[in-house]
């Protein structure tokens, strides 16, 4: 017997068919590897639809999925009739799906981890919100405030149930505040989009997770292609509201293979588990604080050092000292800026967000992250993904390499000095632990909007300054050819920065610089960052870090008090440290 794995088609709840068509490339597939594959093409890699028993069975551990009661909802509220009566309709989409309504809600674990789950079923109504539905996604963010735990939701919806009228409408409004009190309470929530998902879902609680992947192809969005080409009269590109094009857009964190859902949803949830009081006490400190212990290259010397493109990039320092690294993407507003990397990760068991600018050791590579240059999305990105940090309670660790924010028409008509200003108010109101690594170049204010950390730490051949050595020269020379004299001038080196206080302390690099030894000058970085989240571990206040900056330009010994009672002194260099 062969059948055809159509979109509409969920999982085979007794014995698979013998053999499965592909409805995508027409592939023969046995039936028990299909399912095997989670229904998952091996040729094309299509994804079909599943129904909610059987998504939870994909992505519980065995035994552990327990449903949790949904309070009773009001049943055909408006007593609607079009050709047949909805009480009908409700009543044979019971019987075939075994299922009250389109949501089932679930407590139980992932590799052991706990959290509760709201999982829509495109059988029941094609998904569609009414007030059953949105009583069960409500009644799941209520369980997991109860509970402490993570929030999933997996959607599959074609939006608000029109037989129910305006209070299905209303259930928009509803499911999106049940988020809004676990964003209060400090707990993850996720979303995974599956196809597809559409309308009030959308524009709802759908999109209001703190992480929101995707399946391949799944689409979404508020309005449907058809309604959308017949309302603007032109036709639509390919892929269009497919997950690659949400990614490609900023709208999603990242597309997710079914097959790899379980493992990365686990990562995800060991960003809730905090170590003990002891985390980091056997790391020692590479850091240098004095700048007489350090050897002053000549400051162009350090620029070019600073621009050697050997140099570990924030991935692979990311890659080296983090596990279970969850990347994330976008800034949700409609842009994915490539130039700016950023996620989720464990360092020695501590959860911590990193954010970095992302150069490449060679022309392809630094086109594709245009030559470590943010737009006003990547600073978007990055300020989101601070607020997540903050919401969840786990120190930001930012890494510093950049030029410069991108100077072009894009940057300006989308907003790159707000983008910037917004970032430096932020990460002055963070209330965790932030330390910033200028690992290589740290240009101007594209390099101070990841900058504003209770420590401020450089690698030894690393620059920090208000504008690049050409640059300066080419204004005040008129002549860029002075440039190795303007950086002179423009005291960029470690040495200098350490002596004016900008930054607390210099990372050593092996000898003729890191891009000679990529590990060993990454492991510095990382037994930098432990030590200095050692001693910030259980800071909550972003006073101290207001002071820091307070005092930047006042006359040596200068003493004030801040309108929050913190202590700014004037000249804290590195002889008052």
């Amino acid at each position: 017997m062969t059948t055809t794995a159509r979109p509409a088609r969920t999982a085979a709840e007794s014995e698979p068919a013998a053999w499965v068509t592909c409805s995508q490339c027409r592939s023969l597939v046995y039936g028990k590897r299909y399912i095997r594959l989670l229904q998952v093409c091996p040729e094309c890699g299509a994804h079909a639809r599943l129904d909610a028993p059987s998504r939870i069975r994909q992505l519980f551990d065995g035994g552990t999925a327990q449903p949790v009661s949904v309070p009773e909802t009001l049943n055909n509220p408006l007593d609607f009739v079009d050709q047949r009566p909805y009480g009908e309709r409700l009543d044979q989409a019971r019987r075939k799906t075994g299922q009250r309504d389109s949501v089932l809600v679930v407590r139980g674990r992932i590799d052991g981890r706990p959290l509760v789950a709201a999982v829509m079923d495109f059988r029941f109504f094609g998904g569609s919100l009414g007030v059953a539905a949105g009583e069960a996604i409500t009644t799941a963010a209520e369980t997991a405030l109860k509970d402490r735990t993570p929030l999933l939701i997996v959607t599959a919806s074609g939006g608000a149930r029109m037989q129910e009228g305006a209070l299905s409408l209303m259930q928009m409004a509803k499911t999106s505040n049940a988020l809004a009190e676990l964003d209060e309470a400090g707990l993850l929530t996720v979303t995974l989009v599956t196809d597809p998902t559409y309308g009030g879902v959308a524009a709802s609680f759908a999109t209001l997770s703190d992480v929101v992947v995707a399946e391949p192809g799944a689409r979404m969005g508020f309005a449907g292609p058809r309604v959308i080409e017949q309302t603007i009269r032109q036709k639509l590109p390919p892929g269009f509201q497919t997950a690659e094009f949400l990614l490609e857009h900023g709208l999603v964190d990242d597309v997710w293979q079914r097959t790899e859902l379980r493992a990365r949803l686990s990562r995800l949830l060991a960003a809730t588990e905090m170590p003990g009081a002891a985390w980091g006490t056997g790391e020692e400190d590479p850091v240098v604080r004095d700048s007489q212990l350090l050897d002053q290259l000549p400051a162009w010397e350090c620029v070019q050092l600073a621009r050697e493109a050997g140099r570990p990039t924030a991935l692979e320092h990311i890659g080296y000292w983090l596990d279970g690294f969850v990347e994330l993407h976008g800034d949700r507003a409609g842009e994915e800026c490539t130039a700016i990397v950023g996620g989720i990760g464990r360092l020695d068991g501590l959860p911590v967000m990193v954010i970095g600018h992302q150069k490449g050791h060679n022309t392809a590579e630094l086109v594709g992250r245009n030559f470590g240059m943010p737009s006003p999305a990547g600073y978007r990105k990055a300020a989101r993904l601070m607020r997540l940090a903050a919401k969840l309670g786990i120190p930001v660790v930012t890494l510093i390499d950049t030029p410069g924010a991108y100077p072009g028409l894009t940057a300006e008509e989308s907003g790159q000095s707000n983008a910037i200003a917004e970032n430096l108010r932020l990460m002055g109101s963070l209330p965790v632990p932030v330390v910033a690594v200028v690992t290589g170049e740290g240009g101007s204010g594209g390099a101070l909007a990841l900058g504003v950390a209770d420590r401020v730490l450089l690698c030894a051949n690393a620059t920090y300054s208000v504008i690049s050595p050409e640059g300066c020269a080419a204004i005040l020379w008129k002549n860029a050819a002075e440039a190795a004299v303007a950086a002179d001038e423009l005291a960029l080196d470690a040495a200098s920065l350490l002596r004016l206080g900008v930054v607390d302390g210099v990372i050593p690099e092996p000898e003729g610089g890191g891009h000679l030894d990529t590990t060993r000058m990454s492991d510095a970085v990382r037994r930098a960052v432990v030590v200095a989240l050692r001693e910030l571990r259980g800071t909550n206040e972003p006073t101290s870090r207001r002071a820091r900056f307070r005092a930047f330009g006042l006359a040596d010994g200068a003493h004030l008090q801040t309108s929050t009672g913190a202590s700014a002194t004037a000249g804290t260099t590195e002889r008052d440290r």
